[in-house]
């Protein structure tokens, strides 16, 4: 019986080492991860699902998401997205799908895409740059297709169509791939024993956004909140104060999540090797950046950690 690995630079759950450093992957993902997370403040998309009857941001962003999963009753939604509270997603699933069809929702969401990609790269969206970054993207995605086993989400986005217009190509394998990433996430976090509320105190603590921030965003009350702060300190996870910052302890913790979840995602960066995750971070650093300053409702505050790639 051969020995399997863990450690930062070697693929997790493979009797290969891989050639691939899992660092590269956490690289390569923060590189292009605002060309798929503008979806959810484009203003083109809410005109989108306008469109189609659904004026609730948030009934806009949850069905959205979930859409390709198809018409799935909320718990689907709830088990998916992780860390939003059950009660936010149950005002809107499955009431979304009496709006519109998960099909049209999906439909909405690309012609969203399409029209605030225009708008950030202007005369670059259909460029050499964009087709060759959508290349690379592909060949990372459509391998990440071969192993969908315990990603539900990503599993269900790799079963859409592909476009067929670069700058949508590009979109479409960013989705995938944060999705992959994202659902290798939750997992770790499940088998640290964390629930979605003390997963956002765990990312508050590490300062890179503010609690107030996740709690609104995720719909969390005030005594919820207070009370996921109760069990993640309890876990000797957060240093004393009021104020919410990581322990040793927890600090240890985060890095080995965040590490694992690098691990996790190198499958498909593999398909492209070092160079050429070098290649699409190099491509993806600039067109984010347009993405960022390009007037699409894009909040810079969430591109902090993009500038220290650049």
């Amino acid at each position: 019986m051969s020995t399997r690995r863990i450690d930062a630079d070697n693929h997790l759950g493979s009797d290969a080492v891989s050639s691939l450093a899992p660092r590269t992957a956490r690289r390569t993902h923060l590189s292009a991860e605002t060309i798929h997370g503008m979806i959810y403040f484009s203003p083109f998309a809410r005109e989108s699902y306008s469109k189609l009857g659904i004026t609730d941001q948030r009934m806009g962003y949850f069905a959205s998401r979930s859409a390709a999963l198809g018409a799935v009753p909320a718990e689907v939604t709830i088990a998916t997205f992780f860390n939003f509270h059950p009660e936010a997603v149950r005002r809107v699933i499955p009431a979304a799908w009496e709006v519109a069809s998960p099909s049209a929702i999906v439909e909405a969401r690309m012609e969203g895409a399409d029209r605030t990609l225009r708008k950030a790269w202007g005369q670059s969206y259909d460029s050499a740059e964009v087709r060759e970054a959508a290349t690379l993207a592909r060949t990372a995605a459509e391998r990440a297709a071969g192993r969908p086993q315990g990603r539900p989400l990503f599993a269900a986005h790799a079963s859409l169509a592909w476009p067929e217009e670069a700058h949508l190509v590009l979109w479409h394998s960013q989705t995938l791939l944060r999705e992959y990433r994202g659902d290798g996430h939750v997992s770790l976090l499940l088998s640290e024993g964390l629930d979605g509320a003390e997963a956002l105190v765990v990312h508050a603590a590490t300062g890179e956004v503010p609690g107030s921030t996740l709690k609104a965003m995720r719909e969390w009350s005030d005594a919820e909140w207070a009370d996921a702060v109760a069990r993640v300190r309890a876990r000797g996870w957060l240093e004393d104060g009021d104020d919410l910052a990581l322990s040793p302890a927890g600090l240890e913790h985060r890095r080995g999540v965040e590490d694992r979840t690098d691990l996790l995602a190198v499958y498909p960066y593999e398909a492209l090797g070092e160079e050429g995750c070098a290649r699409l971070a190099e491509l993806a650093i600039p067109l984010s950046k347009a993405i960022v300053g390009g007037d699409v409702g894009f909040p810079p505050a969430l591109a902090g950690r993009l500038a220290k790639l650049a």
